[in-house]
């Protein structure tokens, strides 16, 4: 899975005009699931996002998480996020999940983090949305499960590698 955090005074996000989900200081999250994700790597990526320290503390030091200062989630999930970009000039789609794939690791990702605690709102899985927000910092973050799994490592001699 990738997420974009940013870190927001506010944002909401809008289904044909009408506000569907709202929150006040915490953050926005948006969320692209791969074919190849698990709903453990959705629960792994929201317990991190939980824990991450991006909100600043009394010396403006990035040293509070979510958890911390009890912020708010705005989660939209967003297949673009997967654009592989890397021949021609339209973006291909193959590594997103389908639709009937990607709906439930959203869901197990945004349940992980409401289970924390915290207070999470949604957009509408497949629909067009207008999503409004005012970064707070700014502070925008990137994560994606595959560079949270840990290195393999061999020893061969006393020789590490990875």
């Amino acid at each position: 899975m990738v997420a974009v955090i940013q870190r927001v005074s506010r944002a909401e996000v809008r289904v044909d005009g009408q506000v569907r989900g709202s929150i006040s200081h915490g953050v926005l999250i948006l969320v692209g699931a791969c074919r190849s994700d698990t709903p453990e790597e959705a629960q792994t990526l929201a317990r991190r996002i939980a824990t991450l320290r991006i909100f600043d503390d009394a010396n403006r030091l990035m040293n509070l998480s979510l958890d911390d200062v009890g912020g708010s989630i705005l989660v939209i999930s967003q297949f673009t996020l997967l654009a592989n970009c890397r021949k021609g000039r339209r973006p291909s789609f193959v590594d997103a999940a389908p639709p009937d794939r990607a709906e439930p690791l959203v869901e197990s990702f945004a349940e992980t983090l409401r289970t924390m605690g915290h207070h999470v709102a949604t957009g509408v899985f497949g629909a067009f949305m207008e999503v409004e927000l005012v970064n707070d910092g700014p502070v925008t973050i990137i994560l994606d499960t595959n560079d949270l799994r840990a290195p393999r490592r061999s020893v061969s001699r006393g020789v590490v590698s990875e």
